[in-house]
C-alpha cells in the first residue's frame, strides 16, 4: 500500500528506527509509492451524518417472519 503523505511517511521511517515495523514493510510501501509528489497531509474524508431511519423501516419483523406460538411451553 503506498505512502499517502510525506507525515505518513516520516511517521513510518520513524516506526522503522525504533524497530515496530519491518525494514521489508517500509520498502515495498515505499518502493509503491515511487518519486510521486506526496502532499504534506491528507484530510480525513467528510463522513455524513446517519440516517434517519423511517416508520416503515424501524419495524423489527413482518408478521409473516414471526414464530407462531402455540401457548405452551416444551421441555427439552
Amino acid at each position: 500500500m503506498p505512502f499517502k503523505s510525506q507525515a505518513q511517511r516520516r511517521k513510518f521511517a520513524a516506526l522503522l528506527v525504533a524497530g515496530k515495523i519491518s525494514p521489508e514493510t517500509f520498502e515495498e510501501w515505499n518502493r509503491e509509492t515511487g518519486s510521486k509528489r506526496l502532499p504534506e497531509h491528507v484530510k480525513r474524508k467528510a463522513t455524513s451524518p446517519p440516517r434517519r431511519r423511517t416508520a416503515k423501516a424501524s419495524r423489527t419483523r413482518s408478521k409473516s417472519s414471526r414464530r407462531k406460538s402455540t401457548g405452551r411451553r416444551t421441555k427439552r
